[in-house]
C-alpha cells in the first residue's frame, strides 16, 4: 500500500523515537516525516511538515507536550497520540482531545489498537470532504495545490489570488466558483473579496476603530466585514470545539 499519511515523532529520548519507528514499520499507510527532541522542535516541525499524526511525549525539557498543544492551538493540531512513562496524565490528555495515550514501554498489541483508532479517525476525516486539488499555472509550469495548503484567497480583478506557504498564485476563476469548490474544506468568507481557511487563523483581533481582523499563521491580517462577522466567528468557534 502506498503511503497515505505522515507522522511526526516528538520525544526527548532517542530510544523512544526509534521504538515508535519500529512499531510503525508494519503500518505501510504511514510514513515518518520528521522527529523532534523537544517541544520547541515539535512546534517548528508542525509548521514545516504539517503531519497527519503526532506521537507526542508529555514530559520534555522546556516545552512539554501539553504546552505544545496550547501554543499550536488544538484546532491546528494533527491527530495526537500521547507518549509517557507515567499514567497520571491520562485524564488531562483526553481533555486535550488526544486520540490515545500510550504508556512506555508500548507493546505491539497496544500499539496496534492505537493505529486502528488513528486510521479510523483519519479515514472519517477524509470521508467527510474529499480534498480539492487546484491546478494553477506558473512561469515554471503547472502546479497542483491542495486546498489544505492554501491559507487564504483574494479576488484580483478577473482572477483569484491563492496564498500558500508564503507564495501567491493567480487562477482565472471567480470567487463564487472557488467558494463552491473549497467551502467544504474549511474555507469561509471574511469579506466580499476574501476567503480564509479557518485552520490557518491564529487569532481574531479588534482594531482601534472597532473593526475585526483575522491574523493568520503566516502573518497575514485579513479584515472581517461587519456583515460576515457573525458567520466567520461562528466558524472559528466550531473549529475549536
Amino acid at each position: 500500500m502506498a503511503d497515505e499519511w505522515t507522522v511526526l515523532i516528538a520525544d526527548d529520548e532517542p530510544a523512544a523515537r526509534r521504538g515508535v519507528r519500529q512499531l510503525l514499520a508494519p503500518f505501510t499507510a504511514f510514513s515518518v516525516c520528521g522527529e523532534a527532541r523537544n517541544g520547541a522542535e515539535a512546534l517548528t516541525a508542525l509548521a514545516a511538515q504539517r503531519p497527519d499524526v503526532l506521537f507526542l511525549d508529555i514530559q520534555m525539557p522546556g516545552i512539554d507536550g501539553f504546552e505544545v498543544i496550547r501554543r499550536q492551538t488544538a484546532e491546528r493540531m494533527p491527530a495526537v497520540v500521547f507518549l509517557t512513562a507515567y499514567d497520571q496524565f491520562a485524564v488531562r490528555a483526553f481533555e486535550a482531545e488526544a486520540l490515545d495515550y500510550l504508556v512506555k514501554p508500548v507493546t505491539e498489541a497496544r500499539f496496534g489498537a492505537t493505529m486502528k483508532r488513528v486510521t479510523k479517525h483519519l479515514q472519517a476525516e477524509a470521508g467527510a470532504a474529499p480534498d480539492t486539488p487546484i491546478v494553477v499555472t506558473t512561469p515554471k509550469g503547472t502546479t497542483v495545490l491542495s486546498a489544505r495548503d492554501i491559507d487564504w484567497i483574494e479576488s484580483s480583478d478577473n482572477y483569484a489570488r491563492l496564498w500558500a506557504a508564503g507564495r501567491s498564485y493567480l487562477l482565472r476563476e471567480s470567487m463564487r466558483d472557488l467558494e463552491r469548490r473549497v467551502g467544504a474544506r474549511g474555507f469561509v468568507r471574511a469579506h466580499r473579496r476574501a476567503l480564509v481557511r479557518i485552520a490557518a487563523v491564529r487569532a481574531i483581533e479588534t482594531t482601534p476603530r472597532g473593526g475585526v481582523v483575522a491574523r493568520l499563521e503566516n502573518g497575514a491580517r485579513i479584515p472581517v466585514s461587519r456583515r460576515l462577522r457573525p458567520a466567520f466567528t461562528a466558524a472559528i468557534r466550531g473549529r475549536m470545539r
